[in-house]
């Protein structure tokens, strides 16, 4: 039975990982950090329903000592290093946190492997927001790097440290330059969800407008499921490389609305509204990957369109308020009329 390890397990990504991974028959262990809302870390996993098939051990990025022991302890098979502060609008405001925890934090496991299981096969989850200011319309494996935020230049460091580690360690390190993918497990701080969000409230009566940034930005975007399955596909080369991860159709928030709102049967024009406060102080205005290499070495598709994966999030986020709902008018019932 392979045995993998995933920092970010309780994330959007780590969730869905886990359980393809366990679907294939592997051992699945995840690095936990601890935080106040521990009622909720396993969140995501309960609701894929494979919490319990997963062994946590506690410990932070930010703890080289840490890192080291648990990778000593597990003796991975595969390492996927997907743990971030992966919020792009947060790391203005935190940006020594987002290069410690992304950038550095990347260094610790990549240390951790090579000190002690060096023949374990190494993921990083590097990310499209490298790329920033575009210097080529579409983006491949060779268009040059140009960041626009704290997370995009701390994911570019963590990006060649791994190239690094490969390079000078001789460490089976692959690194996935993945382009916006989505899931109803997504955040609700990113902009896919915080619409869909929008969306399910609006139609439910709970809200009835959404307040968003630039509605012009383009993004290229996926589903989850998809691109989980392209990382466990890179580890699985002879050889390593960097592989860029996108569907190759970019799409504006504002028509990521239409498609959202149109699902619920409703016209995004009259609910949406465009507000500086939530404007990016360095934009990036477009992403448009170009797979092909991903397709051609791994053989590896998308295979969930863009219309079914916004159908998809808003009826998951209908299907949460709705409960949500039921659960307040089921305790009032039961508190009986105010006297």
């Amino acid at each position: 039975m392979p045995r993998a390890l995933i920092t970010g397990i309780t994330g959007q990504d780590g969730a869905y990982l886990a359980a393809f991974l366990l679907g294939k028959g592997y051992e699945v262990h995840g690095l936990l950090r601890r935080s106040a809302s521990a009622d909720l870390i396993g969140e995501r996993l309960r609701w894929l329903g494979v919490l319990d098939q997963i062994e946590m051990h506690d410990g932070d990025l930010l703890d080289v000592g840490a890192t080291l022991r648990i990778v000593a302890e597990v003796r991975p098979d595969e390492v996927y290093n997907l743990a971030a502060q992966s919020f792009v609008a947060s790391s203005w405001q935190q940006p020594v946190l987002t290069g410690t925890v992304t950038g550095i934090g990347a260094v610790h496991m990549l240390e951790a492997v090579r000190i002690a299981c060096p023949t374990a096969r190494f993921y990083q989850a590097s990310s499209s927001e490298m790329f920033g200011k575009i210097q080529e319309p579409v983006q491949t494996e060779k268009t040059p790097f140009y960041p626009r935020s704290p997370y995009g230049a701390a994911k570019l460091y963590a990006h060649w440290m791994t190239i690094n580690y490969r390079e000078s360690f001789g460490l089976h390190a692959s690194a996935g330059i993945l382009f916006n993918h989505e899931s109803p497990l997504r955040g609700i701080e990113f902009v896919s969800r915080r619409i869909t969000d929008g969306v399910a409230r609006i139609k439910l009566g709970l809200a009835s407008e959404l307040a968003l940034g630039n509605l012009d930005a383009s993004r290229d975007w996926g589903h989850a499921r998809d691109y989980v399955r392209a990382m466990w596909l890179m580890l699985q080369q002879s050889q390593p490389s960097e592989f860029v991860v996108a569907t190759g159709r970019t799409t504006t928030i504002r028509e990521f609305c239409s498609i959202a709102f149109g699902h619920a049967g409703l016209a995004w024009e009259e609910h949406v509204r465009s507000t500086p406060a939530l404007m990016r102080p360095a934009e990036v205005d477009v992403l448009l990957g170009n797979a092909a290499r991903a397709r051609r070495e791994l053989g590896w598709e998308p295979q969930i369109g863009l219309e079914e994966m916004a159908a998809e999030m808003v009826e998951a986020d209908l299907a949460r308020h709705r409960a949500r709902l039921g659960s307040v008018t089921t305790r009032v019932e039961l508190r009986g009329p105010a006297r």
